[in-house]
């Protein structure tokens, strides 16, 4: 990772792991559930760290930084039949070529079709998360990736995403992974003919704090757009006719 901090830090303050989870990988957010009526889903996948064999900890910090984000988007895709999921990891580590996270979504995108059927689905992924939702693009149900402040380490692989849509949201102040990997990988996601947008962030760092509202709305709207259930924004007008990326201030609310 070029000695760049893991993309979360240490959080052991929730004890022992929590060993009586369920093996699901699909975690669905409150006032949702899965079953063969949805009609479209949105799964979240929270960050990690480089390394990590154990489970994710009682007190799952990155998972719950998740939880405004999944009340933004049940809001944004207000409608019965669209699940809003959290997707369950196994290990708190990306562990190398295990690619660990990535698996996990592969799972639950399994369940969600075992359920479902072949439904079109949104990755909303966070650091270590995001890296695995632009993985995980290659499924055929994956309609486009949101990407919040992901770990896209130089040589991340692009040619699987011809005709994805990717947005990824970066505040260049981050110092766990870094924007200018991100532009860099939307320009070679680019050319692999995907289309993108990647958008400056003016606060939050990392951890999406400062503005949390703002990276709520943002996600949520393209999320929304990417399903087809609202029009895209004018600031990600770009997705809809294959627009150069584009790279600049966010659009705030009207």
């Amino acid at each position: 990772m070029n000695q760049q901090p893991s993309p979360e830090p240490a959080d052991d303050r929730g004890g022992d792991a929590d060993r009586e989870r369920p093996d699901q990988a699909l975690t669905p957010a409150p006032g949702h559930r899965l079953s063969p009526g949805a009609s479209a889903a949105v799964l979240l996948l929270h960050g990690g760290r480089v390394d990590a064999l154990r489970p994710p900890t009682r007190l799952n910090l990155p998972g719950l930084r998740m939880r405004p984000f999944a009340t933004a988007l049940t809001r944004a895709t207000a409608h019965p039949d669209v699940l809003v999921a959290h997707v369950r990891y196994r290990h708190r580590g990306w562990n190398g070529r295990h690619a660990h996270p990535l698996a996990d979504t592969r799972r639950a995108l399994d369940e969600l079709r075992a359920v479902a059927g072949p439904v079109p689905v949104v990755l909303v992924g966070h650091s270590m998360g995001g890296r695995a939702a632009l993985r995980a693009a290659d499924d055929p149900q994956v309609r486009g990736v949101v990407a919040l402040a992901p770990w896209c380490p130089p040589g991340e692989p692009t040619a699987h995403l011809r005709a994805r849509a990717i947005v990824a949201l970066h505040d260049e102040n981050d110092r766990v992974t870094r924007a200018a990997d991100t532009w860099s990988y939307l320009t070679r996601a680019r050319k692999a003919e995907a289309r993108v947008h990647g958008i400056r962030m003016p606060r939050g760092g990392h951890a999406m704090i400062g503005d949390a509202g703002l990276w709520h709305r943002i996600t949520a709207g393209a999320t929304a757009a990417l399903l087809g259930l609202a029009p895209f924004p004018a600031a990600l007008a770009g997705l809809a006719d294959t627009d150069p990326i584009t790279t600049g201030t966010p659009w705030q609310q009207g």
